[in-house]
C-alpha cells in the first residue's frame, strides 16, 4: 500500500515563521549587544584574553654611539656580544634531545654537565642564562654545528644579543674620553658629558600564542645612539702620551699633564695626564698599581683624600685596621702587588677616583710666571704701559711690611717690558701690577676667565680661586702679578693664552666637533664660539714678539726646535706651605710665531730631581713634543726669525718668595674662602687649599663622588 504523504499544513507554516522571527530578533539583539560591548569595553576584554594566553617579551638593546677622533678613528665603540640562553622545557622534551643538547653545550662552551643538569631542574622554564658576553667567535662554531645533520637534535638553545663598550686603543686619551658603567652610564670625560646623545632607546620583541596555538610576534626596533666626532687628534694624542711616559720612566714626578689646543678655534687636539689607565679595565687593580710603588708611595700618602682617611680627632686614636694599613703603605719594601691584595674597599675607591681624575680641568694650582703674560697684557691694553717703560730690579721689592724676592736675588738691573718677560722678573711685574691698581688687575682677571669655569664640555671642571677686587691689597696684588697667591686650572691658562696669541679672541674650549646619526647624517655641528675680545690685535702682536724672545734668548731657550719659530713662557711656582722645596714647573708655548697654529701647555708637579726649581723640565718636555708634533701637523719651518740665543740666561730658578717667615697662614686662610679670595662662575665650590685640587670626579658605581671640588 502506498505510503501517505505528510502535508505541510498552514498552521505549521505559521509556527515556523514565528520561530524564525524570534530567532532572527534574538540574533539581531545578540549582534547589537556584541557591538555595544566591543565599543564600550573591547580593549579591556582584549587585554584579559591576551593575559590568559602564553606571552613573552624580549628586549632588543640599542647600540651606544661611537666616539671618533677628528679624522674618523674610533676611540670608543660598542661591540655586539651574546648571552647563552637555554630553555629547559624544550630541552627536556625527549631523552634524545636532552643528551644531544648537553653534549653540544659541554663541547662548544666548556660548560660542566653538572651545571647544565642543575639548570634543567626547573623543567617548565623557557629562559635560563648560562653564559654572558660571549664574542661572536665563540658563538659561530656552535651555530654552524646545529645547522648540520649531526646537530639537528640540539633544541632549546639561543643567544641573546647585547652590546659591550670597547676602547680600541686602551689607555689612549683615557682622562678625556671617560668610560661607561653598567646601563650605558657615562663616567667622566666625553662619555659622561655626552652620555645622553651617545645613548639610544631599547627596542622590544613581543610574542604570544593565539587560541589556535600559532606564534605571533611584533617587533619595535631599537633606536641607536648618535656618534660623537671629537676634536682630539689620535696621532697628536699618541705623541703627547709617548713623551709623558718617557719622562715618567726616566725621571718621574707627582704628575705630568699636557694640553694641546688650536688657538684659532678653542679645539682640544690632545689632553693627557701621566699614569693613564686602560679604559677597558677601569676598575681593575692595574689602574692604581703605580700609586703603591716605592717611588710613588709618598705622593699617595700626602694626597688630601688619603690624609683625610687617616685623620683622627684630637682625643681619638687611629683604629687598629687603619694603623695596620698605614704601616703597610709606608713600608717601601712591600711590593705594590702585595699591598693591593690587602686594601679595604673604601680606600681602594679613593685610589680609583684619584686615578680617574683629569688634572687638566679638575685641579687648581698656583701657575707661577706663566701668569706674567696676562699681567702685562692687561697693562698694555689699558695703556698703563705704553711700551717704552723700563724697570729696575735689585733682587727684591718691599711691599708694605713684606720684602718680596725676585727669583734672581742678585737683581736683573734695568729692564724693558720685553726683557721683564724674557728674564721673568718678579720685581718688574710687581711694579707693573701696582701701577695697574686693583681695578685694572681685577678687570683682566675676569676678562681672561680666571676664577670661573671655561665652559668646556667635560664633567668636573673647577673654577680656581682669585682675589676679588676689594681684597686685592698691595701684597696680594704684588704676588698675584707673578702667579702666586691665586689658583687656576690648566684649562683656564690654555684658553686665555690662546686669546693672547691669536689676536685677542677668547674661544670657548671644546672637545667635540660634530654629532652624527648612525648613517653619518649631521645632527649638530659645533662651531667655534668666540666668548669675548680680551685684547686688541696690536697688543697680541706685541706679546707674540715678546714671547718669541723668551724662547729665543730668555728663560725658555730649551724649547727651541730647529727651523721653527716658537714663543712661550716658563713658570715655576713654589707650593704651599712655602719653604718646603716643592715646586710646580710649567711651560706654555705656541708655533709658529708669525701665525700661531698650535699651543702646547705642560705642567710638571714635584719632579723627582734634587733641584726642582732649577730643572726647566716643563720646557724640555714641551720641546720634545713640538719636535715631533709640528712636522706631523704640516706646520712648515720658517726662516723669518733667526734664533740668536743668549747663553747668559738659563732656566728660571725659583727661590723662596719671601725673606724670613712667609705669610702663609694668612694666604692659606684667604684662599680657604673667608671672603678675601674667591672663585666665581662655577658650581664646583671652593674648599681648603691642600696639595691636590679639583672638581667632581666620576663616581664609582653605586657610590658618592670621593672629591667635591678642592683647589690647591
Amino acid at each position: 500500500m502506498a505510503r501517505k504523504k505528510k502535508r505541510f499544513l498552514q498552521r505549521m507554516k505559521v509556527k515556523l515563521l514565528v520561530v524564525a522571527a524570534f530567532l532572527l530578533v534574538g540574533f539581531l539583539v545578540l549582534v547589537g549587544r556584541m557591538i555595544y560591548i566591543n565599543a564600550k569595553d573591547g580593549k579591556r576584554y582584549e587585554k584579559i584574553v591576551l593575559a590568559q594566553q602564553s606571552y613573552d617579551s624580549i628586549e632588543i638593546p640599542y647600540r651606544r654611539g661611537d666616539i671618533l677622533d677628528r679624522n674618523g678613528t674610533q676611540l670608543a665603540t660598542s661591540e655586539k656580544v651574546y648571552n647563552l640562553i637555554i630553555e629547559p622545557k624544550n630541552i627536556l622534551q625527549s631523552d634524545e634531545v636532552k643528551e644531544a643538547t648537553i653534549d653540544a653545550l659541554t663541547k662548544y662552551f666548556n660548560l660542566k654537565k653538572k651545571d647544565i643538569e642543575e639548570a634543567l631542574e626547573n623543567d617548565t622554564s623557557l629562559y635560563k642564562k648560562m653564559l654572558k658576553k660571549l664574542p661572536y667567535e665563540k658563538v659561530q662554531p656552535f651555530n654552524e654545528f646545529i645547522a648540520t645533520k649531526e646537530g639537528k637534535n640540539v633544541k632549546g638553545v639561543w643567544f641573546e644579543e647585547e652590546y659591550e663598550r670597547y676602547y680600541p686603543y686602551g689607555s689612549l686619551a683615557c682622562h678625556a674620553l671617560g668610560f661607561t658603567v653598567s646601563g650605558n652610564v657615562g663616567q667622566g670625560g666625553i662619555e659622561g658629558y655626552y652620555s645622553e646623545e651617545l645613548n639610544g632607546v631599547n627596542g622590544r620583541e613581543y610574542g604570544y600564542l593565539t587560541q589556535e596555538l600559532t606564534l605571533e610576534r611584533t617587533t619595535k626596533a631599537p633606536v641607536n645612539g648618535y656618534n660623537i666626532v671629537s676634536t682630539i687628534d689620535a696621532n697628536a694624542q699618541n705623541i703627547v702620551e709617548k713623551k709623558i711616559n718617557a719622562f715618567m720612566s726616566e725621571t718621574g714626578a707627582r704628575n705630568v699633564s699636557v694640553l694641546v689646543m688650536d688657538p684659532n678655534s678653542g679645539e682640544i687636539l690632545a689632553m693627557a695626564n701621566s699614569n693613564s689607565y686602560d679604559l677597558n679595565e677601569a676598575y681593575e687593580d692595574s689602574a692604581i698599581e703605580y700609586m703603591f710603588e716605592a717611588k710613588n708611595i709618598d705622593y699617595l700618602l700626602t694626597d688630601s683624600e688619603v690624609k683625610k682617611y687617616f685623620a683622627v680627632e684630637e682625643d681619638e686614636t687611629l683604629s687598629p685596621e687603619k694603623t695596620t694599613l698605614k704601616a703597610m703603605l709606608e713600608n717601601k719594601e712591600i711590593a705594590a702587588s702585595e699591598k693591593l691584595k690587602n686594601l679595604p674597599e673604601d680606600f681602594r675607591l679613593i685610589c680609583l677616583n684619584k686615578a680617574w681624575r683629569n688634572y687638566i680641568i679638575s685641579d687648581g694650582f698656583e701657575p707661577g710666571s706663566t701668569y706674567k703674560t696676562f699681567t702685562i697684557a692687561g697693562a698694555l691694553e689699558d695703556s698703563v704701559l705704553l711700551g717704552d717703560e723700563t724697570f729696575y730690579c735689585e733682587g727684591s721689592y718691599d711691599v708694605e711690611d713684606w720684602t718680596i724676592n725676585c727669583h734672581n736675588h742678585e737683581g736683573h738691573g734695568t729692564l724693558t717690558i720685553g726683557e721683564s718677560l724674557m728674564y721673568s722678573c718678579n720685581v718688574a711685574l710687581m711694579r707693573i701690577a701696582l701701577d695697574e691698581g686693583r681695578s685694572t688687575f681685577s678687570k683682566y682677571q675676569d676678562v681672561f676667565g680666571f676664577g670661573k669655569s671655561t665652559g668646556i664640555d667635560l664633567i668636573g671642571e673647577a673654577s680656581g680661586l682669585i682675589y676679588e677686587e676689594s681684597k686685592l691689597n698691595n701684597v696680594e696684588l704684588a704676588t698675584s702679578s707673578f702667579g702666586q697667591g691665586l689658583t687656576v686650572t690648566m684649562m683656564q691658562i690654555g684658553a686665555a693664552f690662546c686669546s693672547v696669541v691669536n689676536g685677542g679672541n677668547y674661544y670657548e674650549p671644546h672637545m667635540v666637533k660634530q654629532i652624527l646619526d648612525e648613517n653619518g647624517g649631521t645632527i649638530n655641528n659645533i662651531e667655534p664660539t668666540v666668548f669675548r675680545k680680551t685684547i686688541s690685535s696690536e697688543t697680541s702682536a706685541m706679546l707674540r714678539d715678546a714671547l718669541f724672545d723668551v724662547v729665543d734668548s730668555g728663560t725658555a731657550q730649551k724649547a727651541k726646535v730647529e727651523g721653527y719659530t716658537i714663543g712661550g713662557k716658563t713658570g715655576t711656582a713654589e707650593k704651599l706651605p712655602r719653604g718646603n722645596n716643592k715646586y710646580l714647573l710649567s711651560f706654555i708655548g705656541f708655533a709658529p710665531v708669525e701665525n700661531p697654529e698650535v699651543v702646547v701647555y705642560v705642567t710638571v708637579d714635584e719632579p723627582n730631581v734634587a733641584d726642582q726649581a732649577n730643572s726647566g723640565l716643563g720646557t724640555i718636555i714641551a720641546q720634545s713634543i713640538f719636535e715631533e708634533l709640528l712636522p706631523y701637523m704640516n706646520i712648515y719651518q720658517s726662516e723669518e726669525k733667526q734664533s740668536v740665543g743668549n747663553p747668559e740666561v738659563g732656566d728660571q730658578t725659583v727661590t723662596p718668595v719671601y725673606n724670613g717667615e712667609a705669610p702663609q697662614e694668612q694666604l692659606q686662610q684667604d684662599l680657604n674662602g673667608d671672603g678675601v679670595a674667591q672663585g666665581t662662575g662655577s658650581t664646583q665650590g671652593e674648599t681648603p687649599l691642600e696639595d691636590t685640587v679639583g672638581g667632581t670626579e666620576p663616581p664609582v658605581e653605586g657610590t658618592e663622588p670621593i672629591s667635591n671640588g678642592e683647589d690647591t
